[in-house]
Order: C-alpha cells, then structure tokens, then sequence
C-alpha cells in the first residue's frame, strides 16, 4: 500500500469525476503550468487510491503535463458494484480506456502502479491506439514475490471471514512491525484518511484485485508485442516483484528502464521529484519520435 506524506493539493489541482460511457470516476486533475507539453493518466495500486501520486502532481506539473490520478471502480471515492465479474481483467481494462477517451486528449501517456500496471498494460493491449505510451511502475508483469503472495492471500481470507474494520486493525499492527515501521507515527489526518479509504473500498474490489496478481500470467510477449513505448521503472529495493526479474523484463522486451536508487515500491512517495524527472525524460522522447502513422505516411510519400 502506497502512503501519501500529505493530502495537501498542489496549486493548479482539483478533485472532481469524470464521466465516462462507463460511470464516473473520481480524480486528482492537476494543470500543467507554462507550455502543456501532454497528459497523463495514472492508476493506483492494490489497497491504493489517487491520493498515492499526490507528491508527483506537483513537478510533472511544471514540467508542462497534465497528471489525472483516478480511482478505478470499486476503489476509494469511485463506485464498484459487487460481485465478481465486475472486477475481471478486461472490465478494468475498459474503464481505464474509457476514462482516457474522457479527458479528450487525444492518446494520453499511461502509467500503472503496482496492480495498477497489471490494468494498465491489460488496457494497451485491447485499445493501444488510446495510449501515446505505457510506464509500469514497480509492475510485473508475472508473479508477484512470495512474501507478498501470502500477504495477499491473508488478507482476501479475512475480508471473506472477518468485518471490515477488523482487517484494517490487523494490518496496521502488521505494517507496525513489517514493511512500514512508521505507520503507528501517522498524524491524524493521514491515519483518518488511510482508514476512511479502506472502508470505502469494496471489499469486491479488495477480493477481485487480489485475485488477479495471483494468478497474472507472464505478460513479456504482450509487452513486447505493443505498438507503443514501454517504460519499466521501479526502485532498487523493490520488494513486491524481485527487482533481477523485472530488469530481465526490460532487457527482453526492449522498454526503457528506469531504477531509482534507494527507493521501495512506492518512489512516487518516497522519490517524486527524481522520478519526476525521468517519467517526464521518457515522455519528452517519446513525444518527440514521430508516431506510427505519421511515419508510415512518412514512408509512402518517399516511396
């Protein structure tokens, strides 16, 4: 679970829905100051919400694009109706197409984090000519590590058993003692937050989401097959995928790679304003290579 630092909003960023063929969708939509040079969707990770790309808002901002950090159905602020189906893999897909199709931005730079690459890669796949470019951010594709297999396990048995309110007590006594030593320091505003997202939160998303990184397949060759640029960037303390298979991932398919030293599974907390920088480098290249269609026409006015 990524944890904001703060929930102050930074200048030029409102919180609203879009309306999408597909329900509406609470977002963070911050405004790029001086020239706009893009826009850019991003999707949370399990257990996360929006709030989660608060501290890139800022700096992708003045770096000219425009950052749309939305909850998917089911999370945080969004509806999710229950029920298994509605969490399948191609259901999250299309929200997150249908969601770039609103901002009416023409094809719009993509970014997962966490579950949030396993939608977004799902989401290029069937629409990639809605997407200018796919980042995973500390994503697989394939199997999450072992340790976090088991946690993921744990906490879908006891949402099925236990109340909701329950569950959440157990896992901050565990993120006490475990991967978030700090969490009993959480002022009060944040640990209201933090808590408020989790209740709000399906418990059919939790279930279906969790559900789904256990069992994603190996997705190189989908990666490898887009038609689009690919961007793996993750921190060298990564810890929900091993770090030696992501990089082997990179070298396989080709996509740009990105490693912020010192960072875990949530640089864009811990590490916003350097990743900043290097999500903003590879969109400026991307940007600046002419797109498929443009160089197939290029070609057949030489020929």
């Amino acid at each position: 679970m990524s944890k904001p630092r703060s929930l102050a909003l930074p200048p030029g960023t409102r919180a609203h829905r879009i309306e999408t063929v597909r329900g509406a969708f609470a977002v963070l939509d911050a405004a790029p100051r001086g020239d706009r040079r893009g826009t850019v969707l991003m999707l949370p990770g399990y257990t996360g919400s929006k709030e989660d790309f608060l501290a890139l808002l800022g700096p992708l901002g003045a770096a000219g694009y425009r950052v749309v950090a939305v909850d998917g159905r089911g999370q945080n602020e969004s509806y999710g109706p229950r029920g298994r189906a509605a969490y399948r893999r191609r259901a999250l897909a299309l929200d997150a197409v249908a969601q770039a199709m609103a901002l009416r931005d023409g094809p719009v730079h993509l970014l997962g984090h966490s579950f949030g690459g396993l939608v977004a890669r799902s989401a290029a796949v069937l629409a990639p000519r809605s997407f200018r470019s796919l980042t995973l951010l500390s994503s697989g594709p394939g199997r999450v590590a072992r340790p976090q297999r088991l946690r993921i396990r744990a906490l879908r048995a006891g949402n099925a058993l236990l109340a909701k309110d329950s569950v959440w007590r157990a896992t901050r006594w565990l993120d006490s003692r475990g991967e978030e030593p700090d969490a009993a320091a959480d002022s009060p505003e944040l640990a209201g937050f933090l808590r408020r997202r989790w209740m709000l939160t399906r418990i059919s998303q939790l279930s279906g989401a969790g559900r789904l990184l256990l069992r994603d397949p190996d997705g190189a060759a989908e990666l490898a097959a887009l038609p689009l640029p690919v961007h793996l960037a993750y921190g060298s303390d990564e810890m929900v995928w091993p770090p030696a298979e992501l990089a082997a991932v990179a070298a396989g398919t080709g996509a740009h790679h990105t490693v912020v030293a010192g960072a875990g599974h949530s640089p864009n907390v811990s590490h916003p304003e350097e990743l900043a920088e290097r999500l903003a480098a590879f969109w400026t290249r991307v940007d600046a290579a002419p797109r498929p269609q443009e160089a197939a026409s290029e070609v057949s006015t030489a020929s």
